[in-house]
């Protein structure tokens, strides 16, 4: 499966119940660069319950400028939430299964 097909995927509990939508992968770096690129890891994805639209980097705490983007795209994504990649139960081709008591951990980053 790549990225591209997981974005925008409907995310739903356990229940079937509708939590939103894939917005955002995120990765970890955990050795120092190679060659050519450092090797990551996923570490979850972020569920945002309105649009299935990127972040653009605002996520990030600190960025804040221009300052009417930055707040457009809080508003937007209100709600959202990580869930790790253990959580996943199930990736099929439009729609993405919790598991049991999964947990919704916060979406935005520290700068």
């Amino acid at each position: 499966m790549l990225l591209n097909d997981l974005l925008g995927s409907d995310v739903v509990d356990d229940q079937g119940q509708r939590l939103g939508e894939v917005s955002d992968v995120r990765f970890a770096v955990d050795a120092a660069p190679g060659q050519l690129l450092s090797k990551a890891r996923v570490v979850g994805m972020v569920v945002s319950p309105r649009t299935a639209a990127s972040f653009l980097g605002y996520e990030r705490r600190g960025l804040t400028q221009p300052w009417p983007v930055a707040q457009l795209l809080r508003w937007r994504h209100r709600g959202s939430f990580l869930v790790l990649w253990e959580d996943i139960a199930v990736m099929g081709p439009r729609e993405v299964t919790l598991r049991p008591g999964f947990t919704a951990y916060e979406s935005t980053l520290e700068s």
